[in-house]
């Protein structure tokens, strides 16, 4: 006779059941015994993981960002959980844990035998699968949804799904680790890594957002709500649904009642009480650096990524509970946003002010200030932006003429110019093309009038107060274009450069049909080879990078990368080694020193001098201004004792227009557009004479007696600090130099290399000058 479909579904999952719980099923001195011999011989991942962890490890944390002085920048967190010991826990909130989700929890060896069994013969009858999950077991389930695969969708929803294989599993950790592990280091395990809501994690996290307080003095009315809400934290949610929240809570305060952890007279006064939630809470930090303040959130994210390029994971940043002190200034970075939010209103349409300083040095670049009239965030409205505006190449339209800086150290460098030399400078001219097949008509260049006309010729110091077109595209076009790209990005633009002149990443999908377009498809160290517009400032530049220039060169010509942070330590309080990439002398002291001088009249007589007498401004200083040609964009490039910076101004709306001198700075067509010295210079000396007020003055260095006249220059090898004398010949052999090192002078760090230089050089034995340091200032 043939049995009904019932009967042979419940024969056959009593057997598998038997066959698996028999070690929980049989009497429990026997059957535990059977259960934890099979186990220990195969040891689950997940158990190993769990094992004699303590509170936190391997938890997802909340990592904290922090300016110089300690204090907090921003929250960046994939789970907001702030984690407890047991002994942080009240005993309210254990008692009320245990009495609603497994009252046997302190006997139990990790499952509840007779639940268990319970839940087998209701499954056995068609029933759907009923829970039998004990706190141990919870704990196994919630780390592997909430920590194992938070990132993995499909095996979080394995995690989760309703079947005896998955159940098995959770038992067979369950009493893994109930073997090990103190009952407490479970319990506070659980109440570490349970959901509450949203993105509340753990009753650290949970007390704080709903009650503001801390677990070690939660009443019993709070911790039963709490306890009731992570069996279903939706259904639960005090603030979504009040009713059932009370509804759950006061269950809660009765199963204490039964479990005789809490008098019926207590649970009276404790159902009696209103819910007590924080009003319009939760209350969680906001997350990430958009949440920052205005004048932290571009120098917030930054950081992060700097931190990404050194080696760590996104999700590392965001969940491995690190502490990142960075070297935000608080006093100076707040000091800069009055400034530029005075100059353009954070709302103003379609006009961006950013603002970076740098603090040279030989061994570091500390970042001090990264702002802008914009904040970092999503809400146009509020003037937001989600670009980071000022580390980015995110001023398509360029700095205008402080890119002669570039050309000028290279003609240094060459000795196509000395300090005392003149450059002509007719009104305008048309240089012949670089290369035929790219365009065979000449480059037409005038020089842009405000004033006076300039002389012709024009002495160095002059035109770089003044900036005449004409000169300086001469002289890059004397010197050629790979030796100017080649020391813009010695002296910082390393991300600009590697940017395409449209302003993005260039195009490599053959597919895409801008990859025809070598504006798009070529970075700009690439684009520009052939092109004299160059040194006009009229590419895509990163404010940030723009700033790292002038402190590459107040370093002595050392670069370092525009560094952000300070420190980083791990959630355990030990300090995290950074991979941060090595600073470089890029070019002669020397050189640095000369090119300073001639950048330290355009404050006195140049075209910022107007905007430096506004404020009273006498110190000595460098200065270069920038304006494009149909002036969507103006920027100042400064430096003043051990500060460097950056001031610019662009059109960074869908509809970019002429920018017009204000007040307020705006867009439109006025004829007689802003300048760098009109617009982007004032709040730089605005900002900077509050930042060194009481500070003593610090001298431009004058021009060297080496860089005074135009000649035949010895080459300078570029150094990484630490390298020693074997070091530095490799450096000059890879650098295309086939000599050997002669000496070393260990007074001064500084060595002769004799030998041929590159093929094409007109004198094959002209000397080159190599520095060598072992992290010291460099001399030579």
């Amino acid at each position: 006779m043939r049995l009904p479909d019932g009967v042979h579904r419940m024969i056959g999952l009593c057997l598998v059941g038997g066959l698996v719980l028999a070690g929980f099923l049989a009497p429990v001195t026997v059957g535990l015994g059977w259960l934890s011999n099979k186990v220990s011989g195969s040891t689950d991942p997940v158990s190993a993981q769990l094992v004699g962890k303590r509170v936190s490890t391997g938890l997802p944390l909340v990592t904290t960002v922090l300016d110089r002085n300690g204090a907090l920048m921003a929250v960046l967190s994939d789970q907001y959980r702030l984690p407890v010991s047991y002994e942080q826990i009240a005993p309210t909130m254990t008692a009320a844990i245990v009495s609603v989700e497994d009252r046997r929890f302190f006997e139990d060896s990790g499952v509840d035998v007779r639940a268990a069994l319970r839940a087998v013969l209701h499954n056995s009858v068609g029933g759907s699968l009923q829970g039998a999950s004990t706190i141990t077991q919870q704990y196994v389930k919630n780390f592997l949804i909430n920590v194992v695969d938070r990132n993995d969708p499909m095996a979080q929803q394995a995690d989760r799904a309703d079947t005896l294989a998955r159940k098995l599993r959770e038992a067979e950790i369950a009493v893994q680790i109930n073997h090990i592990m103190p009952k407490t280091d479970i319990l506070a395990g659980y109440l570490n890594v349970v959901e509450f809501s949203g993105n509340i994690y753990g009753i650290g996290a949970a007390a704080r957002a709903f009650f503001e307080t801390t677990p070690d003095r939660l009443t019993v009315p709070q911790a039963a709500l709490l306890a009731g809400m992570v069996n279903n934290p939706t259904r639960y949610n005090p603030y979504t649904h009040p009713q059932q929240a009370m509804g759950r809570r006061n269950t809660v305060i009765d199963s204490m009642v039964q479990n005789q952890s809490l008098s019926a007279a207590d649970a009276a006064v404790a159902k009696a009480a209103p819910l007590g939630v924080v009003p319009g809470g939760p209350t969680i930090p906001g997350t990430g650096c958009m949440s920052a303040a205005p004048d932290a959130g571009f120098f917030c994210d930054y950081a992060v990524r700097y931190l990404e390029q050194a080696g760590f994971t996104a999700d590392q940043v965001d969940a491995g509970g690190y502490t990142i002190q960075t070297t935000m200034d608080p006093t100076i970075s707040g000091t800069i946003k009055n400034a530029v939010d005075k100059n353009v209103a954070p709302t103003q349409d379609g006009v961006a002010n950013t603002f970076a300083l740098i603090q040279p040095g030989t061994v570091s670049h500390q970042v001090l200030a990264m702002v802008a009239n914009r904040s970092f965030g999503t809400d146009a409205d509020r003037g937001q932006t989600a670009r980071n505006i000022v580390a980015d190449a995110s001023n398509v339209f360029g700095a205008g003429s402080s890119f002669k800086i570039f050309t000028t150290a290279a003609a240094l460098e060459t000795g196509k110019v000395g300090f005392n030399s003149t450059l002509p400078d007719p009104s305008s001219e048309c240089f012949p093309p670089l290369k035929v097949d790219r365009d065979t008509r000449c480059y037409p260049v005038q020089n842009v009038q405000d004033g006076p006309p300039y002389p012709d010729p024009i002495s160095l110091q002059a035109a770089l107060a003044t900036s005449p077109n004409v000169a300086f595209v001469d002289l890059e076009a004397k010197v050629g274009m790979p030796a100017v790209l080649q020391m813009a990005e010695r002296l910082g633009l390393r991300r600009t450069l590697a940017t395409s002149d449209a302003g993005g990443t260039p195009i490599s999908d053959p597919a895409d049909p801008l990859s025809k377009n070598p504006q798009y498809n070529q970075p700009q160290s690439q684009y520009f080879q052939n092109l004299l517009s160059f040194t006009l400032g009229n590419s895509p530049v990163s404010p940030l990078e723009m700033a790292n220039v002038a402190a590459t060169l107040k370093s002595g010509g050392t670069w370092c990368p525009p560094d952000p942070i300070l420190s980083v330590t791990d959630r355990n309080g030990r300090p995290v080694q950074i991979a941060r990439p090595p600073c470089q002398q890029v070019v002669a002291p020397a050189l640095a020193n000369t090119l300073l001088a001639g950048l330290s009249q355009d404050t006195v007589s140049g075209t910022s001098a107007t905007a430096a007498r506004a404020v009273g401004w006498t110190r000595p200083d460098i200065g270069k201004t920038g304006t494009t040609e149909e002036s969507k964009s103006v920027a100042f490039i400064g430096a003043a004792n051990n500060y460097a910076a950056s001031s610019m101004l662009f059109a960074d709306g869908s509809n970019p227009q002429e920018l017009c001198p204000g007040p307020p700075v705006h867009l439109g067509n006025c004829g007689n557009g802003a300048f760098g010295g009109t617009v982007a210079a004032p709040p730089y000396f605005q900002a900077m004479s509050q930042i060194l007020a009481g500070q003593p003055d610090q001298p431009i260095p004058g021009p060297d007696p080496a860089y005074a006249e135009a000649g035949a220059r010895a080459p300078i090898v570029p150094y990484v600090v630490g390298q020693d004398s074997a070091a530095a010949q490799q450096t000059v052999q890879q650098a295309g130099y086939p000599v050997a090192l002669q000496q070393i002078d260990s007074t001064t760090a500084a060595g002769r290399v004799v030998g041929q230089t590159p093929q094409g050089n007109a004198d094959p034995h002209t000397p080159i000058t190599v520095f060598v340091s072992s992290g010291t200032t460099p001399t030579g």
